[in-house]
């Protein structure tokens, strides 16, 4: 980049990077509080409808799903119609899809809508990861992705937290209705705080060069296995939590949906680890790092196995926090290798990763049924055993040379 255009990138401490992070944030709160809200509401879905803890899962595999595939395309798209516009109409359009949810009369209507959802949602995760590593100074980039990822940790905490204590006292609907209207509130904030970009040339949506350019990334040395790594991670974590209520509401532990819904506060611990966890990974490398997440993930697995609550508390807290570091250093790691294809790179890795929510969200019904949750940890042991192999095959990962991408904090000595 010549001095002019590193001159006009975002910089922490300036009041652009102010703005963005804010708008960022509220992104991260919508999307995720919207993605997630239905998550605590399995068991009473359950209930209510009589159906299976899988068919009950439906609900966010579903909206996974679809969601992975539409991020295959909302990259393009937002190269032919712009960053911010593409942001702004998918928080809108999705709040008002959860506000419709919550009037749905049966099961399949309520599928129904949180499969467009899916569709819906699509323009903001890939396109935010773009927004970023185009408009950020790679020394700030670090900390703003780290920063988004936050934000969306808050927004699943929200979701599941307002959307299960509210439907303890007033119903499912009421609850999933609430957190409808925070997400337009939210989507309205990023309107008016996010900066236009300022980086950006829109391109024609040509599908052949689209299709091009997704076949090439798949010739880097590293981004396969940093896609299989995202499968990996929210596979396991999205697993441990549809199902973990489904055993705390039971016997032994009996606990009430609010109580649950508090324990599932402990999401806030990815506020910190992700920002936390990425900055170490700044300092010492990724691959250094990265695979410390998994291992802290499988003792969190194996605390779970316990008659504890306490214990199960302490090893939900070591899942929540290796999953957000994981994605903190993968998704990073992802766009420094995505190089002139950012974009395809960064919707290649969330289709990948929210096909892990999908597929592994709901085969873990599958093993509750069959063995409750003895076959749940088993299942979400063996995602995690086989993140963290892959963690060890990418530390032997030669670099890319520095002037294949803009110089990152990398090149302060530390390997990318």
């Amino acid at each position: 980049m010549d001095s002019h255009t590193t001159d006009n990138l975002i910089r922490h401490g300036t009041p652009a990077f102010k703005r963005t992070n804010l708008a960022l944030f509220a992104a991260g709160l919508a999307t995720f509080g919207l993605l997630y809200c239905v998550q605590p509401l399995m068991p009473q879905f359950s209930q209510h409808y009589g159906i299976s803890a899988a068919t009950s899962a439906l609900s966010l595999s579903l909206t996974t799903g679809v969601l992975a595939f539409a991020m295959l395309f909302a990259g393009g798209v937002s190269d032919a119609l712009g960053r911010k516009s593409v942001m702004v109409a998918s928080l809108l359009s999705s709040a008002v899809l959860v506000l419709l949810t919550a009037l749905m009369p049966n099961w399949y209507a309520l599928l129904g809508l949180r499969t467009l959802l899916g569709i819906t949602l699509s323009g903001l995760p890939a396109v935010a990861m773009t927004y970023l590593t185009e408009e950020m100074h790679t020394e700030s980039i670090g900390l703003g992705m780290g920063l988004y990822i936050s934000g969306s940790a808050i927004g699943g905490m929200s979701g599941r937290l307002i959307a299960g204590v509210v439907a303890d006292f007033a119903g499912w609907r009421v609850g999933v209705g609430v957190v409808g209207v925070i997400g337009l509130i939210a989507g309205l904030v990023f309107w008016k705080a996010l900066p236009p970009s300022r980086h950006f040339h829109p391109q024609a949506l040509r599908w052949r060069a689209l299709f091009s350019r997704f076949a090439g990334i798949f010739r880097d040395a590293g981004l396969p296995w940093l896609f299989l790594e995202g499968f990996l991670l929210l596979g396991a974590f999205v697993t441990v939590y549809n199902y973990l209520g489904y055993r705390l509401l039971a016997p032994p532990f009996r606990l009430s949906q609010t109580v649950v819904g508090l324990i599932f506060g402990i999401y806030l611990v990815g506020t910190f680890s992700s920002a936390w966890m990425g900055h170490l990974a700044g300092k010492l490398g990724r691959r250094k790092v990265l695979w410390t997440a998994f291992a802290l993930m499988l003792l969190g697995v194996a605390l779970t196995m316990t008659a504890s609550l306490a214990l199960i508390i302490v090893g939900l807290t070591a899942i929540t926090f290796g999953f957000f570091g994981g994605h903190s250093i993968v998704s990073s790691w992802v766009g420094r290798r995505g190089g002139a294809a950012k974009a395809q790179a960064s919707s290649m890795y969330l289709f990948s990763y929210y096909m892990g929510s999908s597929v592994a969200g709901w085969s873990g019904g599958l093993f509750y049924a069959a063995d409750r949750w003895p076959g749940v940890a088993l299942f979400v042991g063996a995602l995690v055993l086989a993140g963290l192999l892959i963690a060890l095959r990418l530390y032997r990962l030669p670099p890319l040379p520095q002037w294949a991408t803009p110089p990152t904090p990398m090149s302060k000595g530390a390997m990318p």
